[in-house]
């Protein structure tokens, strides 16, 4: 008998460490990330800040440049985004994935958080010069998109309502003092969220921005 011990104990101590690392690499794994782009823009716009992330160790399999029809309603828009985010889980396995957004794309992933169930699969949320409560410019625009943009629609009524930061992700935004296309400047401030000022950038350039991007980076891990 103890010699039959003996010879199954390798077995035993290989074969324990081998399943803890498995579990390991799993758990040190980052989220992954949807970006959503904002209105007359497509996934292209992230190629950047997703480089970026690729760079400091985010697989590429992780990183969704998530591309959809701006002309629509961002309800519908939602619709389609909790469809993606499915697909993103299935793929990677994981449990939540992390949604960084760029202007427009900041009300529609936050009707999914809100209206579709969404904050219980995201981990981290982040808005890059969104107009959570409208913009000005978006009268200069028309469409379904244009109109839930303006402050005071029945869209941004609907989605500002009671709590603005529902559920467990880590919300946070950056709005910069020289963006040109989010007028009033604080409409991109979030009850409840870390809401970050940035240098003075262009509306588009928190994109590319190096600071920005460090700083959504540690909002996210």
């Amino acid at each position: 008998m103890p010699t039959l011990l003996l010879a199954l104990a390798p077995l035993v101590l290989t074969s324990v460490p081998a399943s803890a690392a498995g579990h390991g690499n799993k758990a040190l794994a980052p989220d992954p990330v949807v970006f959503v782009h904002g209105w007359n823009s497509d996934g292209s716009t992230w190629r950047t800040m997703a480089g970026r992330f690729r760079s400091d160790g985010w697989p590429a399999g992780r990183l969704d440049q998530w591309t959809y029809d701006a002309t629509q309603s961002n309800a519908t828009t939602a619709a389609r985004l909790a469809d993606e985010i499915d697909r993103v889980l299935a793929a990677t396995g994981a449990a939540k994935v992390d949604v960084v957004t760029h202007s427009m794309g900041g009300l529609s992933s936050r009707h999914y958080l809100k209206k579709l169930g969404g904050a219980a699969k995201v981990d981290a949320w982040v808005s890059l010069a969104g107009p959570n409560h409208g913009t000005e410019t978006a009268r200069w625009c028309g469409g379904a998109p244009c109109v839930e943009m303006r402050p005071g629609s029945a869209f941004l009524n609907a989605l500002n309502a009671g709590d603005e930061t529902p559920g467990s992700p880590r919300y946070a935004t950056w709005r910069s003092p020289c963006d040109m296309i989010i007028s009033p400047k604080d409409s991109v401030a979030v009850t409840g969220a870390v809401n970050h000022t940035t240098a003075c950038l262009g509306h588009s350039e928190l994109l590319s921005d190096q600071t920005v991007y460090e700083a959504v980076r540690k909002h996210l891990r």
